[in-house]
């Protein structure tokens, strides 16, 4: 048997392909929508793709599932659980096969079950594996998210991020059950989950990238509770804000996403086509933080190229709008492409390109201020914004802040006039950079970034309400 694992670090997704090196059939899971990398693995080890599936429809990215069937010819596999309001739209259509509990998929001496395991999402599939040239009993479960290293999928996504009312309590009730499916599978079996710390899925996911049942019995929170009741509070309780756009991914993941096929990198743009860029849509600078404060042209917005690109970008932009880019290499202005496409943001324009941007009229720069001025900010009359998350914010925050999570500023900070003096901090200075380029564009006129952030401050005086 043969096991490749695929692992994107801004979306903290994995996906798998699991083949029988035999017959030369794979089986790829949970693929994200830049399929390239798995195409190029399967080459390499010469296996061909027969089929295609997915644990679940996904709320965080865009499943690249019916991309990669429709390059390769490959069987492509839906579940067919959850009942008819969690059914795949697009499945007719691209000719899937529905999967239904304990389905088996054969891959010469390879076989996977289809286990139904609900609670993240209805429909939710987990996949156990046996290598037969081995042995009868399973090797092991890619679980999706429904266990995690550390944790298990949270079950209130559906109700936060999508709006389905009254599916938090039932989700995280039907995610107890399917913990009980896993009494009688043996300790060793491997634990291979869709996702790692990092992501929104869960709120203590670990960094390790596998782990065993049995090891998980003995460390995960999620198997200590025996009581259903106690499970359905701890589960709900401290769970992360939700991205915004993560509606939008259920949305695009259950109609199907668009295919996107071969793209080319982003079509350079004239300087002289800015104001019209900036009057249709977005323009995203993806250069860093730094050299964004030290020069840039006003209304654009810095969203760095790092590790939490797509979140922000996810939060920030619209999806309706087109996205021109700014970026210093065309290389850089390819991988920003194709990280907003794996969240659905496809409408990219072009590229301007950073290095000419100096030259331009109207160049401004990014002011900046010490964390431990912030009281004196405030007595001065400088309203102090904190954007940090809310778990942040109750482990401690600087005395007469306020609370406005970046992801919210557009909206909860839309009444205020815009000759408002503002100081913006998070935790280490990465969100505060972002927000000072949003309320720059919002039209606020002076702005001041903490860059230090609440670490900084921490570290400076114990002063916390």
């Amino acid at each position: 048997m043969l096991v490749r694992r695929f692992y994107d670090d801004r979306l903290a997704q994995a996906a798998y392909l699991i083949g029988c090196q035999r017959t030369g059939d794979a089986l790829v899971i949970d693929p994200p929508r830049d399929i390239a990398p798995i195409l190029e693995a399967a080459r390499a080890e010469g296996m061909r793709i027969a089929k295609v599936t997915e644990t679940h429809i996904h709320a965080d990215f865009v499943s690249g599932a019916r991309e990669l069937a429709a390059a390769t010819g490959a069987e492509l596999l839906l579940s067919a659980e959850g009942g008819p309001d969690w059914q795949y739209g697009y499945a007719a259509e691209a000719g899937a096969t529905l999967l239904h509990d304990r389905d088996t998929i054969v891959l010469g001496g390879v076989r996977i079950a289809a286990w139904h395991t609900p609670g993240h999402t209805p429909e939710h599939l987990a996949f156990l594996v046996t290598d037969t040239a081995r042995s009868e009993e399973p090797v092991a479960m890619v679980t999706g998210d429904f266990v995690f290293v550390g944790d298990v999928g949270r079950p209130d996504l559906l109700e936060k991020a999508a709006k389905v009312v009254g599916t938090m309590e039932v989700g995280a009730r039907q995610l107890f059950r399917s913990l009980q499916q896993l009494a009688d599978l043996p300790d060793h079996l491997q634990i291979w989950p869709g996702h790692g710390a990092g992501s929104a899925c869960g709120k203590a996911l670990g960094a390790m990238p596998t782990s065993t049942l049995g090891y998980e019995r003995r460390t995960n929170w999620a198997f200590g509770i025996a009581d259903e009741a106690a499970f359905v509070a701890a589960v709900l309780e401290g769970q992360p804000t939700p991205p915004a756009y993560f509606a939008m991914m259920k949305h695009l993941n259950k109609v199907g996403a668009p295919i996107l096929g071969a793209r080319g990198a982003p079509a350079p743009l004239p300087w002289r086509d800015l104001p019209a860029a900036l009057a249709e849509g977005a323009v995203v600078d993806v250069r860093p933080a730094g050299a964004y404060r030290d020069a840039h042209l006003p209304g654009t917005l810095n969203i760095p190229l790092i590790k939490a690109f797509t979140t922000w970008a996810g939060w920030l932009l619209s999806y309706e709008a087109p996205i021109a880019l700014i970026a210093d290499s065309t290389a850089d202005a390819v991988e920003a492409q194709r990280a907003l496409a794996s969240i659905g943001l496809d409408r990219v324009t072009g590229m301007f390109d950073a290095n000419d941007l100096a030259a331009q009229p109207g160049v401004a720069s990014g002011r900046v201020g010490e964390i431990t001025d912030a009281v004196g900010l405030a007595e001065g009359g400088r309203r102090i914004i904190d954007l940090r998350e809310p778990n942040e914010w109750t482990a401690g925050h600087i005395p007469g802040a306020e609370h406005h999570p970046l992801g919210t500023v557009t909206a909860t900070l839309a009444d205020l006039p815009r000759d408002t003096p503002l100081a913006i901090h998070c935790q280490a200075g990465t969100r505060s950079a972002i927000g000072a380029s949003v309320l720059e564009r919002m039209g606020f006129t002076d702005v001041v970034d903490l860059t230090a952030g609440y670490a900084g401050w921490a570290r400076a005086t114990a002063g916390v309400e």
